[in-house]
């Protein structure tokens, strides 16, 4: 099982994170404290709270899913002052 931590600081982020995790054919999870939710759902993504730092686990393999959590990995994240 793969793991990764991520940020998604607004809607449209959330939105292309379900996009990305849909085109996969294996299941993505967000964690958030205690509550775990179907990455491919936006309604339930879209209930996190988007300020905080989530978890994605996945056992698949898909270097362009992969690569894409790159790009939203909170360390390359830019801190808005």
């Amino acid at each position: 099982m793969k793991e990764k931590k991520i940020i998604l600081p607004t809607i449209a982020e959330a939105r292309k994170f379900v996009e990305e995790a849909t085109r996969c054919d294996f299941d993505i999870d967000v964690f958030y404290n205690r509550v775990t939710i179907d990455a491919k759902s936006i309604l339930g993504v879209l209930s996190l709270d988007l300020t905080r730092i989530l978890t994605v686990q996945f056992n698949g393999d898909s270097a362009e899913f992969e690569a894409y959590l790159e790009t939203i990995d909170p360390q390359n994240a830019v801190a808005v002052a």
